[in-house]
């Protein structure tokens, strides 16, 4: 550690930390554009200027380390008149866009210059002009705004693990730009916008909207895919005008996924806002008592046995307990979350779960990644593999269809071959794991969502065994899912009863009735003819295309939600603005069905609900918090590791940008597909 005094203040610091580091931990704000500090340091901002004691000139303290005994000024006359030196030259070229530019409100070239600019300019010299760059359908361009701090260079480069953006030529012809125009082909382009300090890239849907004083601001969690990115979702009136990440170290840090932070015109379109009844084969708008008193008289007369429950990727948590509670109370056991036939296996958290959490990949030191894409399964969890590997010292070996994940990976294998290989230490990576002190493994859903599921997960966690995973410290076995409902379903134990019928047996005619909560990955077409559907979600994607009765709920973004991500954190929505039309919250139709048939579910409100939820789990009265996850019982799942077949491991995310409900009505997220979808093939070829 050293002493290094700034501004009086006396603060010990660790070796090797920057000057600014220094005067940050002294509580002093030291302006910076280029600086970030999940970049590397370029310096050529030169904003953050400081006065350092017996240095005759003052220095950037961005990429200045700190010495013992270092005297440091951060408001010396020095300083102040070298940053205003810096600003002056900053101002040169930079044009008078404020009025029309979507940065401005929340500009740090905006702020600082009202507290080191000047109010003329003493250059009288035509300002230069930048052309423009496509840069796709995401990211928007005003080029000549820039002021060359190379940030989104160094995140293009350092997190999203995609070198496209650079600078050519130098002094003052200098540019930044994709060396051949192109669009960005990164699942986190979106993050540009945030880490650029001007308005110089900006969200192409969202220019010209709205100023960010007009808008409401939420803090909410994304549900569009399992890892819970913490988000703030802003609105004007009734309509979500844009998605910002929030940070949060153990999960997202502080970064966005573009399906996320881009998909907000799905919640627009295609929306339910009424309750539909199918009358002569055409769906008919009616009532809401209408609709219940439709779904009640087809309910009369049917045992439990022929009723059945499927859980979308997005439901909640209150609702899928209070759709539980209603089947339960029917006497019906055909309940399952797991839409495209999943082999999960809930007797054990630790079987479903990303046991060593997305932070603990940092303390990782070996990785095996098993039928699984992280890249478009969850692009956050994917950049924080990245940071893994770029520390150093980190083998990752695969198993599945090649694809660019963004950092170095061995391809061992296209299917179960490579695991039994594994298992019988034939292949060289078992050497390495076996070497490593805390390996891990990532099992992804298109390994167990096959005929063979079963046995690839006993197979995953016999290898997370016999490869030292698996300890009173360690717990190296990670599932990873894509839905944002399915860890919460199978806590709640949303899963087939005895004798119950899982969703292949439902779907197949297993049932006469069959109620879908926002259910629109199963096979639609496979339900027949004579089973009535009753279908309860925000869009009108295949599930209401197929159903008898449409029960129009409530999105991610217009209720009070419980979810709980990959690694088994339980973190809540908030409502943003008002369901639309005649769309209800879920858990109250269902509470409102309840009393129709006579069974009242036992909760009016959601103090209720959520009191009820952590009666059926304790995980869901622990908010944010995660503890560390032991492994101290080796006994496995139920599967037979024997039963291992023979066909390769298929992508389970075949089309990032269109993954749901949400996304798949939404304009911007088409256009992406047709953009970027044919690069990502290419990359993945």
């Amino acid at each position: 550690m050293a002493k290094v005094t700034v501004d009086g203040i006396e603060v010990e610091v660790p070796s090797g930390a920057s000057v600014l580091q220094a005067c940050e931990m002294a509580g002093k704000e030291i302006p910076r554009f280029c600086y970030h500090e999940r970049l590397s340091v370029a310096g050529n901002c030169r904003m953050c200027l400081v006065e350092i004691e017996k240095n005759p000139k003052p220095v950037a303290s961005c990429a200045f380390p700190v010495a013992d005994g270092m005297v440091v000024k951060t408001d010396s006359p020095m300083v102040r008149q070298s940053r205003r030196g810096v600003m002056e030259f900053l101002l040169i070229n930079h044009p008078l866009d404020c009025p029309i530019c979507d940065q401005g409100g929340e500009c740090d070239l905006q702020d600082q210059s009202m507290a080191y600019g000047m109010d003329h300019s003493r250059y009288h010299e035509n300002k230069r002009a930048v052309k423009d760059k496509d840069l796709g359908p995401l990211v928007k361009t005003v080029m000549t705004r820039c002021i060359q701090c190379t940030r989104c260079i160094r995140f293009a480069q350092e997190i999203a693990g995609v070198p496209e953006l650079g600078a050519t030529a130098r002094g003052e012809n200098m540019e930044i730009g994709t060396y051949v125009e192109k669009a960005l082909s990164s699942e986190l382009s979106g993050n540009l916008i945030d880490i650029c300090p001007v308005g110089a890239l900006t969200s192409k849907p969202y220019a010209f909207v709205a100023r960010p004083w007009e808008l409401n601001k939420t803090d909410s969690i994304d549900v569009l895919d399992a890892v819970g990115t913490n988000i703030r979702v802003d609105t004007r009136g009734s309509e979500v005008l844009r998605i910002l990440p929030r940070l949060n170290e153990d999960v997202n840090e502080e970064w966005l996924g573009d399906k996320a932070r881009f998909s907000l015109d799905g919640l627009k379109r295609r929306r339910l806002d009424r309750p539909w009844l199918r009358r002569e084969g055409k769906l008919v708008a009616v009532s809401w008592p209408e609709a219940l008193a439709a779904i009640a008289e087809r309910l009369q007369g049917l045992s439990g046995a022929r009723i059945g429950a499927i859980a979308g990727d997005l439901a909640d948590a209150e609702s899928m307990v209070a759709l539980k509670d209603l089947m339960t109370g029917l006497g019906s056991p055909n309940l399952d979350c797991r839409q495209r036939g999943e082999k999960l296996e809930a007797t054990r958290r630790d079987f479903y779960c990303f046991n060593t959490s997305i932070a603990g990949i940092d303390e990782a030191d070996a990785l095996l990644l098993i039928g699984t894409n992280p890249r478009h399964e969850a692009p956050i969890l994917n950049a924080r593999i990245r940071k893994r590997v770029l520390a150093g010292s980190f083998p990752i070996a695969a198993i599945g269809s090649t694809a660019d994940l963004t950092y170095g990976v061995e391809w061992i294998g296209t299917g179960p071959a490579a695991l039994r290989a594994l298992l019988a230490g034939a292949h060289p990576f078992s050497s390495v794991m076996s070497a490593a002190k805390r390996p891990m493994l990532i099992l992804g859903q298109g390994a167990v969502a096959r005929a063979d599921g079963a046995a690839v997960l006993a197979a995953a966690w016999q290898l997370a065994g016999q490869f030292g995973m698996l300890g009173a410290d360690w717990h190296g076995f990670n599932m990873l899912h894509s839905a944002a409902s399915r860890v919460g379903a199978l806590d709640l134990g949303f899963l087939p009863g005895p004798h119950g019928k899982d969703v292949a047996a439902m779907v197949g005619g297993g049932v006469d009735l069959l109620w879908l909560l926002g259910a629109d990955e199963i096979d639609t077409g496979a339900i027949g003819a004579s089973t009535f559907v009753v279908y309860q979600g925000h869009h009108g994607d295949a599930g209401a295309a197929r159903a008898d009765v449409i029960l129009p709920g409530a999105a991610y973004t217009e209720k009070g939600g419980t979810y709980v991500n990959t690694e088994g954190r339980t973190q809540r929505t908030a409502a943003a603005l008002h369901p639309p039309g005649e769309a209800r919250e879920d858990w109250k139709i269902l509470r409102a069905f309840s009393e129709v048939i006579g069974r009242p579910l036992p909760y009016d409100d959601l103090v209720a609900v959520r009191r009820r939820l952590g009666e059926a789990h304790p995980t869901f009265a622990r908010l944010d918090t995660l503890p560390r996850l032991a492994c101290t019982d080796m006994a496995g799942p139920a599967g037979d590791s024997g039963g291992l077949g023979d066909a390769p491991f298929v992508p389970f995310v075949a089309d990032y940008y269109r993954t749901d409900p949400i996304s798949r009505a939404s304009p911007t997220m088409a256009e992406c597909a047709r953009t970027l979808g044919p690069s990502l093939m290419q990359a993945a070829e």
